[in-house]
Parts: structure tokens; C-alpha cells; sequence
């Protein structure tokens, strides 16, 4: 990483950075989280103690990884999904005035919200379970209250689990509401606002079908009866042209 090892061995001066910086993202959106160094000679990224590789090339856009490094030291998460949720660690490595290597730690509580609407009857499945969550609470009428617990499991016969899916059994409208991951120091991870689906918009779009066909087979009708009556009509003026001729 550096060329010089004696340089980071005798010089190596460490800045810590402010408290977590709180970043909130949408699934399937970007994400920046912002540094302002400046002439940087390398970047680490890590999350939960292991490092995530990132795209340091100007076109990193363009490839296929989700995290690339943007501006000088700026690092862009795309494509959000659940699993990016907790808190990420930039160690960013510059050389001062002074010919000295330099560490300034950033740290980032990454916090991500999404929407679902469900039917009444299914099931709806969140993939909130990650390896750093603590607990499940919802927001209702009595306040936020555990839905589920790492070592206690689902509060509700309702409720079932598979790997990490938090599973809710025939949607009702009480289960709408807001649910949120904790982590183990009690910072929200996950948002999720969950409403019930409305069925009116979808037996009006049915109700319009069966207008729209009906209104077909009425016009295919009236057609077929407007063709047949100008047909009996020239008919009969043939007849009686006829009639005339040899009359």
C-alpha cells in the first residue's frame, strides 16, 4: 500500500474521526457517504470488521460492484438492499506537509426505509433478519412494541421465521404500521412503513374490462344488425325494380 514501510512504521500520525455520521437510504437507491479529505494515497472500507473491496478507476461506475469511490475519497453504495444496513468504518491514508502518513478514521451508521403494501390474506415475508439485528418492534397505538427477539423469537403464533425472514401469516390491517431493526446498541438498521393494498382500484380496472367488452359485443351486434338491414334493404329494391320491369 505505501512505499515506504519505514514511513509508516516512525511517522505514522492517526486522526479519529467525529461520532458515527447517521445515513439514511431507500432500497434500490444510491447512497454517498461523504469524506472531505484531500490528497489521498489509499482508502480502506470495512463493515463488521471485514473490508469491502471498492472501485478506485474513474470509470468504476461502469462496472459491476454495488461500491465505488467517488471525488476524492467519497464512497457510493448503489442498488440499496436490506443487508447494507449497520455501520461502516473509512480509514483514509494521506502524506502531510511534513512527509508524515497521516489516518483519519470516519465512521457511518447506515440506516435504510422501504415501503410495502400488502393484500389482506397474504403473507408478508421481511428480509430484515441480518446477522447484526437485535429485535423487531413495531409502531402502534400503544407505542413501539417486540415483534421479535434474537434468543427469544416471535412474540405472536402469527409469526413465524425462516433463516432471516420474518414472516407475518395472512396479512391483516393490523398489522399495518412502521417496523424497525434494532442493532445490539439499539440504533434503528431497517425502516419499513407497511400498508394494506386496496382491492377498489383493481375491481374498477375489472369493472371497466368487463364495460369495455361489453360495449364490444353491443357494437359487434349493432353492426351486424345495421349490415343485415341494408342488405334486406336492396334486396327489396331489387325485387320491386324487378317486379316493375316485367309488370
Amino acid at each position: 500500500m505505501f512505499s515506504n514501510p519505514l514511513l509508516l512504521l516512525f511517522c505514522f500520525i492517526e486522526y479519529s474521526g467525529t461520532p458515527s455520521v447517521p445515513v439514511t437510504g431507500k432500497t434500490g437507491e444510491n447512497v454517498i457517504l461523504t469524506c472531505e479529505a484531500r490528497e489521498i494515497s489509499d482508502i480502506v472500507f470495512s463493515s463488521q470488521s471485514k473490508n469491502i473491496l471498492i472501485c478506485k478507476k474513474d470509470d468504476c461506475k461502469n462496472e459491476n460492484g454495488r461500491v465505488f469511490k467517488e471525488g476524492s475519497c467519497d464512497v457510493v453504495i448503489k442498488d440499496l438492499i436490506y443487508s447494507d444496513a449497520g455501520k461502516y468504518t473509512l480509514r483514509v491514508y494521506y502524506t502531510n506537509d511534513q512527509t508524515e502518513v497521516e489516518r483519519q478514521i470516519l465512521e457511518y451508521h447506515l440506516h435504510i426505509h422501504d415501503e410495502i403494501s400488502v393484500q389482506k390474506g397474504e403473507d408478508l415475508k421481511l428480509d430484515v433478519l441480518l446477522i447484526n439485528a437485535d429485535k423487531v418492534e413495531r409502531n402502534s397505538s400503544e407505542g413501539w412494541t417486540e415483534v421479535w427477539t434474537r434468543g427469544h423469537g416471535v412474540n405472536s403464533d402469527r409469526l413465524t421465521v425462516s433463516d432471516e425472514t420474518l414472516i407475518i401469516n395472512e396479512f391483516t390491517v393490523t398489522d399495518t404500521g412502521t417496523y424497525r431493526v434494532l442493532d445490539y446498541e439499539g440504533e434503528t438498521l431497517i425502516t419499513v412503513s407497511v400498508t394494506e393494498s386496496s382491492t377498489e382500484s383493481k375491481g374498477k380496472l375489472d369493472n371497466t374490462d368487463d364495460d369495455t367488452e361489453q360495449i364490444s359485443v353491443w357494437y359487434w351486434i349493432s353492426s351486424g344488425g345495421m349490415i343485415m338491414y341494408a342488405l334486406l334493404l336492396v334486396l327489396t329494391l331489387i325485387t320491386l325494380a324487378v317486379m316493375k320491369h316485367y309488370s
